[in-house]
């Protein structure tokens, strides 16, 4: 896999932004894997989250995108996962320190908390965002043990 690629999922209650969102990754010339849900159907997040946060994990991707009504649960569950490190966002503030602090590799967002535009700027900077290592390390490595 090369650096511009992600993963993206979503439940019922995501799947329009979530669509929305592949379109605008595929502008940023992001190689995207969408792995559901595909339809306005009632679904379980944590399927999702749990498959997002495997591929994530395994390094099959560097980095996801999760999109629920609220990003919180899906945060929840893809945190159960070793190796992932999942932020529920709803301000490019918070996007840039997820990354630059925590190096984050998740990223969660509601589509009923977060417009298009915003959940735009906020994927922008996220992936922009190089993780700053130094004492961060070091609290990255907490977090993982």
């Amino acid at each position: 896999m090369t650096q511009k690629t992600i993963v993206i999922g979503s439940d019922h209650a995501g799947l329009e932004l979530k669509n929305k969102i592949v379109v605008y990754l595929k502008e940023l010339n992001y190689e995207v894997k969408d792995i559901g849900t595909h339809t306005k159907d009632s679904c379980d997040y944590p399927v999702i989250a749990k498959e997002l946060s495997q591929l994530v994990a395994n390094g099959s991707y560097p980095k996801g995108i999760l999109i629920c009504g609220t990003g919180l649960g899906m945060a929840i569950t893809a945190n159960k996962t070793k190796g992932i490190r999942a932020v529920t966002v709803s301000d490019t503030t918070s996007a840039k320190c997820s990354r630059s602090h925590n190096d984050s590799n998740v990223l969660c967002f509601g589509e009923r908390i977060v417009g298009e535009y915003l959940a735009k700027d906020i994927v922008k900077i996220w992936l922009d965002t190089e993780f700053d290592g130094g004492r961060h390390s070091k609290r990255v490595n907490m977090i993982e043990d």
